[in-house]
């Protein structure tokens, strides 16, 4: 007796037609919950991580980890012969990993370790969600391999990757639906019930095509097995790998580099994914809507202009957004085209979708675990555009004499730059007849003119990366030059030390940079040094409630700060004071300590200093309660906003951690978000009085003295507010109808908007 599911499925019948829809549905389906709960699992283990975007790049080396597993799984799967006893295997799977339903976060291994946060978080998440995701990103390749047998001698049969497009394109339309549609209308714990639901849906949608599939195949004869296709050479896996390491490697590597050194933007790590997700929808499409020759001319004309610019931090940005994920999506596009064109036989498919996963592991584990621990900054990204021009088809005409000259050409253009810029150095009297900035940008063309020689021999794979090359190192090393002083690199993102010239503070001021978002400054000249300056300045909100609390406290305050930047705050601190810092990042608080750089903690305070690191909601839960008589919460700046400090159960922990008549001041300075009424909305939650103030930079006061600071103070009790209702830059803040963030619900999209539309008021 036969399996009834290795039987070919009747032609043209009108059942028939129905299949492919059913399985382009399930595979669809199991798409959009493995995509909508990667970014959802992720919000629920912020708040012991805080909010950095390194944390989404951990969890994503995670899931692919996950996928890999899970197609592993496929392809052994594809070791038992019947099409019955994989699809009972695979339903009892299903049923084994629902145990782990709902999803939620696994306490097992305590608080993170700030020393190793990410293994933490691999581990974690292993633990809370590997078995249904993994058993769930199995469900693609099956069903690909299922249809191939099942359509054995039919067309549909020829090519079962087609529903590989029909995978990323629910992947895509899911990813894109979480912060849009499910993230504001849906709590937490509804989401985690919803994609329960949805999960316990789709295994009916399995068992009942298993079923509609095992019956539609009974009473037609056997049909021939898939024809048996040569192995995969161990040359032509590792080219695979490869092609998928490499999108994989420069999608969180574009993700990083513009958001630490280009500019700040909300759901900024949704772009890159969602470009990766689009290029196998095209790559694998019977039909690509752009063609691979179409492809290579513009991936290297992106990539060639990204080399050229990807240095430099200046200019506008809008611009620099679009050259890097042009040329990321190209390149990836580029990558995925050359392996939709490798695909082997449909006998060899879950072998090859095991081989696409290793790659992305292998990508995803270099930027987010060894890139960290091994440079100073991102130079993965670079590293990665210049090396996968080596994955461009290599030519086999005889090299022409004019490429050979292009390329000396492009590589020497590009090493001059630098090289014209360091005698500039040495040359005083041409110095001062053109600024350094007019040289800077004569470098940065001659980089521009060598990315044009480079795109003219693009053919020639070898030299276009050697241009390419040239013109990475080049670019970085006039950067370095002219934009910092000292880079280090942690898991919680990339530190920058600069030095500008501030007339106003006694000329030169070291700045401390996290991406494009300043973390404090100090002047060097010995009558500013110890002057508290940007946010932190006396006049800010934020000095007038560390004063205040001290004229009310002459015997000693007790302050503690959450965010420590460059412990400007340390400047406030007496004798007689306590000051404690609750900062995420160790290598924060040795920046800050390090005298070379910055000294507000070391000679500026008045005391020995405090610093507990870890997240402050963790940290501060562990502060005896009343305990502070003023709390500052630092931590909401540029787009990385830790929205868990901001709900109504941090607030509650604020409020506990304060002495009767101690205040919590809130900094909600933010360029992209409206995070001020939810927080408002908070406290008024808890019936907690509160006050606001936005207060404006004064001019002429160098660009370093102070900063327009916007913040809400909130008291234990009325009494605790009365010295802030005597200021009348403290004002009541009218309630809106704002929902208030929750742990269970927050509503960052519905933020962008508000601020959107303050902005173009």
């Amino acid at each position: 007796m036969t399996d009834a599911l290795d039987r070919p499925l009747p032609a043209e019948s009108g059942r028939d037609r129905l299949t492919p829809i059913l399985f382009a549905v399930a595979v669809f389906t199991s798409a959009c919950l493995v995509f909508v709960v990667q970014p959802m699992v992720t919000k629920l283990v912020l708040p012991s991580l805080g909010g950095s975007p390194s944390v989404w790049n951990a969890a994503m080396v995670f899931f692919q980890t996950a996928l890999l597993a899970g197609y592993a799984y496929a392809h052994l799967l594809q070791r038992l012969g019947s099409m019955r006893v994989q699809m009972g295997v695979h339903l009892g799977a299903l049923l084994l990993a629902a145990l782990f339903l709902p999803l939620s976060i696994s306490g097992v291994l305590g608080d993170p370790d700030p020393t190793q946060p990410a293994l933490w978080l691999l581990a974690t998440l292993a633990l809370s969600v590997g078995a249904p995701f993994a058993v769930l990103s199995a469900t693609a390749p099956l069903l690909q391999a299922w249809w191939a047998r099942a359509r054995v001698g039919q067309d549909g049969g020829r090519n079962p990757y087609v529903l590989y497009a029909a995978s990323n394109l629910g992947s895509f339309l899911a990813l894109l639906a979480y912060p849009v549609v499910i993230e504001p209308l849906a709590s937490l714990s509804g989401q985690r019930w919803g994609w329960s639901f949805g999960y316990a849906l789709f295994v009916v949608m399995i068992a009942g095509l298993a079923l509609a599939a095992w019956r539609r195949g009974s009473g037609h004869a056997p049909p021939p097995r898939l024809a048996v296709s040569p192995p995969i050479t161990w040359r032509e896996k590792g080219m695979l790998v490869l092609l998928a390491a490499a999108p994989s490697s420069l999608m969180l590597g574009v993700t990083a580099h513009l958001s630490t050194d280009v500019a700040s933007a909300p759901f900024l790590w949704v772009i890159p994914l969602a470009l990766y997700l689009l290029t196998f929808v095209i790559a694998f499409q019977d039909r690509p809507a752009i063609a691979p020759r179409t492809t290579l001319v513009l991936q290297a004309g992106m990539g060639a202009a990204c080399a050229a610019m990807v240095a430099f931090r200046s200019g506008e940005w809008l611009v620099v957004f679009a050259v890097n994920l042009l040329a990321f999506f190209f390149t990836a596009l580029m990558c995925h085209q050359r392996l939709a064109a490798r695909r082997p036989a449909p006998d060899r498919l879950t072998e090859f979708y095991l081989l696409l996963s290793l790659g992305g592991v292998v990508g995803g584990v270099f930027n987010a675990l060894i890139a960290p621990a091994v440079f100073e900054m991102v130079w993965e990204y670079p590293l990665v555009l210049v090396a996968v021009a080596l994955l461009r088809p290599w030519s086999r005409q005889d090299m022409r004499a004019w490429q050979i000259v292009c390329a000396v050409a492009g590589v020497v253009v590009a090493l001059s730059a630098p090289l014209a810029m360091e005698m500039v150095r040495y040359a005083p009297q041409v110095r001062a007849a053109i600024p350094d900035a007019q040289w800077l940008r004569i470098a940065q063309a001659m980089l521009g003119v060598a990315a044009v020689l480079a795109f003219l021999v693009r053919e020639r794979a070898v030299l276009f990366a050697c241009i390419l090359a040239a013109v990475t190192w080049s670019g970085y090393t006039l950067a370095r030059g002219y934009d910092w002083d000292l880079t280090e690199r942690s898991f919680f993102g990339v530190m920058r030390v600069a030095t500008i010239n501030e007339p106003p503070l006694g000329g030169p001021v070291h700045v401390l940079m996290h991406g494009t978002t300043l973390h404090g400054a100090q002047g060097q000249a010995p009558a500013y040094r110890c002057r508290p300056t940007l946010y932190y300045a006396t006049t800010t909100p934020l000095g007038q409630a560390a004063l205040k609390t001290q004229e009310r406290r002459p015997e000693g305050a007790r302050i503690g700060v959450v965010g420590q930047g460059a412990g400007a705050m340390a400047a406030y601190k007496r004798q007689q004071d306590q000051l404690t810092f609750f900062e995420i990042d160790p290598m924060v608080d040795r920046l800050s300590r390090d005298r070379r750089w910055f000294s507000f903690i070391s000679d500026c305070a008045d005391g020995p200093v405090r610093t507990v690191i870890g997240d402050a909601r963790l940290t501060l839960a562990k502060e005896p309660a009343g305990g502070y008589d003023l709390l500052i919460i630092d931590a909401f700046s540029s787009d990385a906003v830790p929205t868990h400090l901001l709900t109504v159960e941090a607030i509650q922990g604020y409020l506990r951690a304060l002495a009767p008549d101690g205040v919590v001041v809130l900094h909600l300075s933010n360029r992209n978000l409206e995070i001020t009424q939810p927080a408002e909305a908070a406290a008024r939650t808890l019936g907690a009085p509160h006050l606001h103030q936005v207060y404006i930079e004064a001019p002429n006061q160098g660009e370093m003295a102070e900063a327009s600071t916007e913040a809400l103070v909130i008291g234990k009790n009325e009494a605790a507010l009365a010295p802030f209702r005597a200021d009348p830059r403290w004002r009541t803040l009218r309630p809106s109808a704002v929902r208030p963030w929750t742990d269970d619900y927050v509503n960052l999209f519905g933020s962008l908007l508000r601020q959107w539309t303050y902005s173009h008021r």
